[in-house]
C-alpha cells in the first residue's frame, strides 16, 4: 500500500474508506469489514451524521486489541455552521466525543463557505454568513490551536481552489497539509495538483468513482458513468481489475489518496486491493488524455450572490 508521509513522519494509507452517505447497521459492519480487510484510512465529517457509528465500532475494535488507536488514520471534518471564532473547537470536540476518540489524525474545513450557526443546509441567503463576516482565516487560525492542543495531529482544507489556497497560505502560521477536493479522471485538476504538490500539501479524492449514490436532486441529467468509459474498462481488462480498481489506483499513482466510498464488504475488499495494480505509463497516458474538468459535485448548492458566493471553486 502506497502511503503518504507528513512532515512529523506520520503517515496515511493513499487508499481509504469514505463514509458520505452511509449510516446505521450498514456503516458499522462496514467499518468492520474495512479494518479486518486491512483499510487504516478512515474518513468521515460532521456534517454527515455517522461519528457516532464510527465511534461505536472503533471503540470495539480498539477494545479487542489487535488493531490500535495509533494504527489508524481517521479524518472529520468542521461544518459550515461552525466557522465563527469560539465554535470552531467545540465542534471539533463534539466530533471527538462521538467518534469516543482523543485525537483525530485529520481535521479539515469542509467547504469554504459560511452559515449561520445551527443552519445545517441553507434555504435563503440570511442563513449565510460572508467571508467578510467570518474569515476564512479566523476559523483557520482555531484550527492552528486546535493543533497545537493535540486535538487534532494534522488540519486541512476540503474544496479549496488554487486561488483560496493562495490567500490562505498567506495568512496561515500552519500551513495546510491536506486539500480534499473531487478528483477523477474527468476531473483531473493538473494544475491543483502541481500547485499543492509545489507547496507540500497533500491532496485526497473524493467522489472517485462518481458518487453514483448521492440523491437524483445532485444529479445532472445523462451524466457520464466513470466506470463505463471504454478505455477505462481496457486497461482494467489488460490487468485483469476491475474499472473501479483502476480509477483508484490511478490517484495512489499521481501521489495522491483516496477515499471511495462503499458499504458492501466485497466492494470494500476489491477497493482495498486496488493498490495491487500496476499501471503503467500507456495507461496513465490514456487516462490524462480523458479530462473534461467535469464535476459531479458542482457546488451550486451553495451560491449566494447576496453573500459572496458565486463561484465556489473559482473556475
Amino acid at each position: 500500500m502506497k502511503t503518504l508521509k507528513f512532515e512529523n513522519n506520520d503517515t496515511m494509507h493513499a487508499i481509504g474508506l469514505g463514509t458520505w452517505k452511509a449510516k446505521g447497521n450498514e456503516l458499522k459492519k462496514a467499518i468492520k469489514s474495512a479494518l479486518n480487510t486491512g483499510v487504516r484510512h478512515i474518513d468521515t465529517a460532521a456534517i454527515y451524521g455517522n461519528e457516532e457509528e464510527i465511534g461505536e465500532v472503533l471503540a470495539e475494535v480498539f477494545k479487542e486489541g489487535t488493531i490500535k488507536r495509533e494504527d489508524v488514520f481517521i479524518t472529520s471534518k468542521l461544518w459550515n455552521d461552525a466557522h465563527r471564532e469560539s465554535h470552531v473547537i467545540p465542534a471539533l470536540q463534539d466530533s471527538l466525543k462521538k467518534l469516543q476518540l482523543d485525537y483525530l489524525d485529520l481535521y479539515l474545513i469542509h467547504w469554504p463557505v459560511a452559515f449561520k450557526p445551527g443552519v445545517s443546509f441553507p434555504s435563503t441567503p440570511s442563513d449565510y454568513l460572508s467571508l467578510e463576516e467570518v474569515p476564512i482565516e479566523e476559523t483557520w487560525k482555531q484550527l492552528e490551536i486546535a493543533k497545537e492542543n493535540g486535538f487534532t495531529r494534522h488540519i486541512g482544507v476540503s474544496n479549496f481552489s488554487k486561488e483560496k489556497l493562495k490567500d490562505l497560505l498567506e495568512k496561515a502560521k500552519h500551513k495546510p497539509e491536506m486539500n480534499q477536493v473531487e478528483m477523477h479522471p474527468l476531473l483531473q485538476q493538473n494544475e491543483l495538483v502541481s500547485f499543492c504538490k509545489q507547496e507540500n500539501i497533500f491532496l485526497t479524492a473524493y467522489s472517485p468513482l462518481g458518487s453514483g449514490d448521492r440523491s437524483n436532486e445532485m444529479k445532472a441529467e445523462d451524466e457520464p458513468s466513470l466506470m463505463e468509459i471504454d478505455s477505462i474498462r481496457e486497461i482494467a481488462k489488460k490487468h485483469d481489475a476491475t474499472p473501479a480498481q483502476v480509477l483508484i489506483n490511478w490517484h495512489a499513482n499521481r501521489g495522491t489518496a483516496v477515499i471511495p466510498k462503499s458499504t458492501t464488504p466485497s466492494h470494500i475488499e476489491s477497493n482495498f486491493r486496488a493498490a495491487k495494480v500496476e499501471l503503467d505509463k500507456e495507461d496513465m497516458e490514456t487516462i490524462a488524455s480523458l479530462d473534461k474538468n467535469y464535476r459531479f459535485i458542482t457546488g451550486k448548492f451553495f451560491e449566494a450572490p447576496e453573500k459572496g458566493y458565486v463561484n465556489i471553486y473559482d473556475e
